[in-house]
């Protein structure tokens, strides 16, 4: 029951996203579009400009070729019109031409209504251009300001063209400008898509290595086989090859646990059934030997239950404060009474009060309990064995020592490992997982361990933090 809200949590669907091929052509297309569009304004305000430009050149070529024909002839001002200033202004829109000379107030010829310049905006000798309306229609004029010896009013010289030939041409080139765009937009969406197609290869690639091992009958957590890989996919592929690793040595370690475990319980469970056996036939030893055997069980089952705790999976266990002398006085308490049956006296030297460390009750327990009951069943009747605290500074270190025969130096390398019986433990009753259980517990404790002959005797220390509030 506990078990279904995780279930449930994992079969609800994920949200849904986009995807990788459409994330990187939005990323892509939209900075084009508006790359584009800012092109477009820019192209359109030049375009304008180089028109204008253009037909004012023109126009102001016009002008000039009249205004140079403004003379002064026995006092009066003359002008011969040439016929190729209005033909520099012809065009295929047919725009309309005017032109104004005037002295002073004075038409000369031309177009009387033609909208004048304003007094005293004119330079002599200086073209000018502006935007006029006339007869209902927008219109460019040209105008220059002469002055001719022996003539005391300015002579006023004006030439304007309607705008359809400039609409027209600005109207070509913006046409041009957008067909442009729009070609080249096009060609990069073309362009754009096989080269996604290209650069996510590796990642297709990657993909495909990975849901190959869903089609294999026992689990491959070999390395991944995806060939050269881009700088951006190395990473995710050496964290997914990492974590093969660690589920690899995970898979391999319960199973080495499985089969010596297995093998372990097989000797205390055919005791069990021979004894039954003998029980049945009426021997009166047999209840004694099927008692011991299920002691044997029960205790072999206890310390693996203990390993696999001490080796969970996951992140270490949150830390907590913990009495020291509090978890020695009761691990002395639960194997005072294994001490006295076996002859060992068992001491406590540790400063009088609580001494706070920052660790896991259960998993300390758990440590000193084990090294207790190696220490009282191999040490032999009429021994000592003593747990000792001292502090210093920011660490505390707790020593399990005792006067026994000691551990043979070919051993000391072993201790630690699953199921290793020692030469000191020969004849004695054991499962070999005692100091496994301690060296797992003091590792996800963060702890240290040290293992020493003291010459007579053996000796385990481990050393932990001070809680930060405790430290000396």
């Amino acid at each position: 029951m506990p078990a279904e809200p995780r279930h449930r949590a994992l079969a609800e669907p994920r949200p849904r996203a986009l995807a990788l091929r459409t994330r990187l052509l939005t990323a892509m297309l939209v900075p084009l579009l508006a790359i584009a569009v800012l092109l477009g304004l820019a192209g359109a305000t030049l375009i304008a400009d180089v028109v204008r430009r253009t037909n004012d050149r023109v126009l102001g070529g016009a002008l000039g070729a009249i205004a140079e024909t403004v003379e002064v002839e026995r006092g009066e001002v003359t002008l011969d019109l040439p016929a190729a200033a209005f033909g520099m202004l012809e065009n295929s829109e047919r725009d309309n031409v005017y032109y104004r000379v005037a002295v002073g107030g004075r038409l000369l010829t031309g177009y009387a209504d033609l909208p004048a310049p304003i007094p005293g905006a004119l330079e002599i000798d200086t073209p000018s251009f502006r935007f006029a309306t006339y007869r209902g229609q927008k219109i460019r004029i040209a105008e220059v300001r002469r002055a001719l010896p022996r003539i005391a009013e300015p002579v006023i010289v004006q030439v304007a063209e309607t705008l359809d030939g400039r609409a027209a041409l600005q109207r070509r080139l913006m046409i041009a400008l957008l067909v442009g765009e729009i070609v080249l937009v096009g060609v990069a969406m073309l362009l754009i898509r096989p080269a996604l197609a290209w650069s996510l290869r590796p990642l297709a690639r990657l993909r495909s290595a990975v849901e190959a091992r869903d089609t294999r009958a026992t689990p491959d957590l070999s390395p991944l086989q995806t060939g050269p890989l881009p700088a951006e996919l190395r990473p995710l592929s050496d964290a997914f090859d990492h974590l093969l690793a660690r589920l690899d040595a995970a898979t391999a370690g319960v199973r080495r646990f499985t089969a010596d475990a297995s093998h372990q319980m097989r000797t205390p469970l055919a005791v069990l059934k021979v004894q039954v056996a003998l029980a049945r036939r009426g021997e009166p030893q047999a209840l004694g030997e099927i008692a011991d055997a299920a002691d044997r069980l029960e205790r072999l089952v206890t310390q693996l239950l203990a390993l696999a705790r001490a080796e969970e999976a996951g992140t270490s266990p949150p830390l907590e404060r913990v009495d020291l002398r509090e978890v020695a006085v009761a691990v002395i308490n639960r194997r005072i009474a294994q001490a006295i049956e076996a002859g060992v006296e068992v001491h406590l030297d540790a400063p009088d009060g609580a001494i706070i460390i920052a660790g896991h009750r259960t998993l300390l327990f758990e440590i000193l309990s084990n090294l207790l009951d190696n220490a009282i069943r191999y040490i032999g009747t009429g021994t000592m064995v003593a747990i000792g605290i001292e502090r210093a500074a920011d660490v505390i270190s707790i020593a399990v020592a005792d006067d026994g025969p000691g551990i043979a130096e070919g051993d000391l390398d072993r201790l630690g490992e699953r199921f290793v019986r020692l030469q000191t433990s020969v004849g004695q009753e054991g499962s070999g997982l005692g100091l496994a259980i301690v060296r797992s517990a003091a590792q996800r404790l963060g702890a240290t361990i040290d293992f020493m002959n003291t010459r007579p005797g053996f000796r385990v220390t481990l050393r932990l933090a001070v809680a930060p509030d405790h430290a000396a």
